[in-house]
């Protein structure tokens, strides 16, 4: 495939940026690389909904697929079109306008090897409904990405904040929410998403809780010290499936599979 990526390289090259998706990629480029072997192609379809400027969609081109990418802001289709031109992938990545909800307005259902749904369904009107679209939007034995804010990394965010009666509040809201001024409209925990996946008909696999410690280290910290941010890193690469984790990352993150 041109343009080959090294193995293992993260998706974006800011430290800050690697914190926030380097476990995420990491999941999602060996769950690409089977569903690869197992079809007997190195080149698959992958849908990205949500997907911004491309920070999943443009090095997953530059691997060599072909990536569609569902966004409803024409601003981020733009930057993703200068982003993947850029990049020498613009051939491979392509932005349409649209959302989950109507997803097969823009792109057929059963199309695509691999789905990304990553920081959607926070915010949109009706969650099952869709977790139900990315699914159908998989081929048979297709692989679903899926990565939401976590209820208990709020939680403890506020708490360590000082801000114990939002912390509270959180811990017992339906939707996870700490105020009328929190940005988020839901949160999740790991048996919530899935469940969804559960009951969209796919079979949920590994569960990983993503920035545990991230959010809570000083910048400084990560910033100055030679040699910080590989360890923190490798700290949360560690923490990343331990159960005992994920109810206090800041997000989590799902990787399930289509029957067929």
């Amino acid at each position: 495939m041109p343009d080959q990526a090294p193995r293992g390289e993260t998706p974006t090259r800011s430290p800050r940026a690697s914190l926030r998706t380097s476990v995420v990629w990491e999941v999602l480029k060996e769950a690409i690389d089977r569903r690869a072997e197992a079809t007997g192609s190195p080149v698959l379809d992958i849908l990205d909904t949500g997907g911004g400027s491309g920070s999943f969609a443009v090095p997953l081109g530059r691997i060599g697929h072909r990536v569609t990418v569902v966004d409803p802001s024409p601003n981020a289709l733009f930057a993703l079109e200068r982003r993947a031109a850029e990049a020498g992938v613009a051939d491979r990545v392509r932005g349409v306008q649209g959302d989950v909800h109507g997803l097969f307005d823009v792109v057929e259902p059963g199309g695509y090897d691999a789905v990304l749904c990553h920081g959607v369904l926070e915010y949109v009107d009706d969650p099952a409904e869709g977790v139900r679209n990315v699914v159908d939007a998989l081929r048979p034995g297709g692989a679903l990405s899926l990565l939401a804010a976590g209820l208990g990394g709020a939680v403890l965010a506020r708490a360590l904040a000082g801000h114990f009666a939002e912390a509270h509040r959180a811990l017992g809201d339906p939707a996870g929410r700490w105020g009328e001024g929190d940005p988020v409209p839901r949160r999740f925990t790991a048996e919530q998403l899935t469940e969804l996946v559960r009951s969209a008909g796919a079979e949920p696999g590994a569960v990983h809780g993503v920035r545990v410690f991230a959010d809570l280290v000083p910048g400084v910290l990560v910033d100055t010290q030679p040699g910080a941010l590989d360890s923190l890193l490798a700290l949360e690469a560690a923490a990343a499936e331990l159960p005992a984790f994920h109810s206090v990352a800041t997000q989590l993150h799902v990787l399930a599979r289509k029957p067929g």
